[in-house]
This record gives C-alpha cells, structure tokens and sequence, in this order.
C-alpha cells in the first residue's frame, strides 16, 4: 500500500503512542480526583498541555482541550454570541421563537447577529458556523490565496469576526496571516479614534500547518487558533484552541468546569500526552521534512507529466505547504482513478475527506475559478512520514498508469 493523504489523516507516530499508554490502564486516574495518584495525573497533563502551548509561544492557561478542529471551530465562533445556554435542549416546532441552529440562539438574535467574514475556501467546520450569523465571502485568487483588496472592501465598523485558515486542506496554499493581522489592526485603532467599542477577533484554524510550518501565535497575530492533533501524528479526538488574553467565548458544554469553564468534561489525559509528543517531535524536524517533501513532490511531478494527458498543478509555486500536490486531469473523472489506483495499492483522494464522501464538488476547487471538468478531474496528493523516494516514485507511475487507461477507455467508448 502506498498512501498518498496525510492530509486526511497521520498514523500516529510510535513515541507519541509509546507516550500515551501508560495512561489507558496504568495512569488512568481522573486528573480532578483529590488523592494523590489522581494529582500526579493532574500534573502529567498539565505539563504535556503547556508543551503543546510553548510550541506555538503560548501558555498553558491560553489553551482550551477539545475534541479536535470542528469543536475548536465552533468554540471560537462563541466569541459572537452572547452569553446563552449552551445546552441543546428538544424544542417544539410550534415554537416560533427558535430556529433549527446547534447553539440554540434565539431567531432573533441570529438574524442581529454580528458580521463574519470567512475565506471563500474554508474548511466546512468554518463554513457551517459562519453561516450561524450574517457573513461574508472573502475572495481568493486563481493559486487560492487570499484577495487583500476584497478583504479590505468587506471589513466594516460591524465585522466582529475574521476566520482564515492558515493553509488550505486541498490545495496547501499557505495564506498570508501576518499581513491579515495587520489590517486587523488599523482596523482596531480607527474604531478607538471614532469611539466604536465593537471587538474584532481574527481566528484561524492551523490543523494543516502544524506538521510543516514554524507556528508562533504572535508573529501570526491570531486571537484565536485551532490546532488539531491527528494532522501531526498524534491520536485522533485530541484538538486544541489558542484563545489571546481579552476574548470573551461561551463553553459549547455545560458540566463540571474544566478548561477554565470552557470545555467541561472528564480530561483526555492519554490524547493530550500524545498530541503534545507527536507536535513536539514534528517541531524538532520542520527544516528537514520539508525539504524531503519538496524534493518528493518534484518526483512525483516529473511521472505525472509523462501522462497522456497533461496535469494541471493546483498549489502556488510560492507559499504552499511542502508536502502538497494538488493535479488535474481535465475530461478524466477522479472518481474512477480512485478505485482504480486502490486496485494497484495506491490510496488518495479527490478532496477533503468529509467532502469526498459524500460526493460533493470541491467548492475550494470551483473558488479558484477550476471549470466542472478541472474539477471532476483532480485528485488531492499529500505526503507524509509513510512515503519516501522509491514508493513515490512507483506511486507517480501507477497513477500515470491509470491516467493513460482512462484516455484510451474514453477513446474507444
């Protein structure tokens, strides 16, 4: 098996795991429990979650523990509401007051709802909060990067919220963060010189970056930031969210107060020791698995471009994450390389996993401005630590294979 879409999922890594076992049946003690085992759990956790935050220049305390990116997401999208029940309760559908939304907000504060704007090419854990409130597409350009004038041309007096992802989950494209922050603010001091006390927060989710890009939450300049676990070979069900000093959330759980009030519930001790072992680990090899990755994806390209079909490489020669490759085939349906290239041992994707299964087109691809056949034709290629240069190198040929079967089969259909 070759497997082409670490950016899906990671195994995890063998420290990181060695690292969480002694926490299923040894260390299994509950870390808010008053005895003295339960307290040197407290402690193990604590400081694995503080090494998770001093790798992003963070402390412990500026972190929440979640379930991962899709809970993160949601808890940072709390900065917009007001303070309400969290808890999702049965409603009655006669009763008009409220409206079908997973934070149980009133119909009329949902349609007062503060101003987001959000990157046309979100993940759809962004996507599906932003659409919880009056919000606004920013635009990207045709390599998926963010268009700063339309940026600047949407941000008004009322935008409360701004939610960039650090990089794109199909195409790598690594989006200018510090220049966002920037804008962020000017945007701020022209609102303290006119009097206006409405916040503005810049959120971004990092789940892609954190395996291959040197992440400091001040040189970002994020208020909030969404980490996650499984895209850095640690186990899945394990995120976290960076929160800066002065911004308000309101917890998505109502319980016994853990993670400040914010995120109740027994600790994910094991999960927590694993994630910050994997991140640490990656840390300590940013330079070198980059240029690994850059030199794989230069292979990979080289036996793709001896296909009888010209691809069409998405990612920005600039600014990308190393480790993405990103090819269409235009006329060709991804759909039949896929379960091709699985019968040859070769595992990949057309996009985003929860996309994909479902049979959805890309709306990341569509946003680039990709026509119905680019789009039917494009597969997501991402590397990882399972790959190097002799198996991707077989992989280059195999797809090239099935991209030469595919020409000739609709040749002759």
């Amino acid at each position: 098996m070759i497997y082409l879409d670490h950016a899906a999922a990671t195994p995890v890594s063998k420290k990181a795991l060695e690292a969480m076992m002694p926490f299923f049946s040894e260390d299994f003690f509950n870390p808010s429990a008053a005895y003295y085992p339960a307290k040197l759990v407290r402690e193990k956790y604590e400081t694995a979650k503080g090494k998770i935050a001093n790798l992003i220049g963070a402390k412990a305390n500026d972190l929440v523990i979640t379930s991962g990116a899709t809970e993160s997401n949601q808890l940072a999208f709390s900065c917009l509401l007001t303070p309400v029940n969290p808890v999702i309760g049965a409603r009655s559908e006669n009763d008009k007051n409220f409206t079908e939304n997973p934070a149980g907000i009133s119909r009329k504060n949902l349609l007062e709802a503060p101003e987001v704007l959000v990157l046309e090419t979100e993940h759809s854990a962004v996507l599906e909060n932003a659409k919880r409130f009056s919000f606004a597409l920013v635009k990207v350009d045709k390599h998926g990067l963010i268009n700063l004038d339309d940026l600047k041309e949407k941000l008004s007096e009322k935008t409360r919220l701004i939610s960039v992802s650090l990089a794109n989950n199909e195409l790598g494209a690594v989006q200018p963060l510090a220049e966002i922050a920037e804008l962020v603010r000017k945007e701020r001091m022209n609102r303290l010189k006119t009097g206006n006390l409405t916040p503005l927060y810049l959120h971004s989710d990092a789940s892609q970056a954190l395996n291959l890009l040197d992440i400091s939450v001040s040189r970002l300049g994020v208020d909030l930031l969404t980490l996650n676990s499984p895209k850095v070979y640690g186990p899945k069900g394990v995120g976290a969210l960076y929160i800066a000093h002065g911004v308000k959330l309101n917890p998505l759980f109502l319980g016994g107060g853990q993670e400040n009030g914010l995120r109740s519930g027994t600790e994910n001790v094991p999960g927590v020791i694993g994630f910050a072992t994997a991140f640490e680990e990656a840390k300590k090899h940013l330079s070198s698995e980059r240029k690994k990755y850059e030199k794989l994806t230069k292979i990979l390209e080289t036996e793709l471009k001896e296909a009888k079909i010209e691809p069409k490489f998405l990612k920005p020669k600039k600014s990308s994450l190393a480790n993405f490759c990103p090819v269409c085939f235009a006329g060709l349906d991804a759909e039949r390389l896929i379960y091709k290239l699985e019968e040859k041992g070769v595992l990949l994707s057309t996009g985003a996993a929860c996309a994909a299964s479902k049979g959805k087109q890309s709306h990341v691809l569509k946003a680039i401005g990709l026509s119905d056949a680019e789009i039917a034709g494009s597969l997501r290629i991402s590397l990882g630590k399972l790959n190097d240069e002799e198996n991707v190198r077989l992989a280059g040929k195999l797809i090239r294979e099935a991209v030469d079967e595919e020409v000739e089969r609709l040749k002759n259909a």
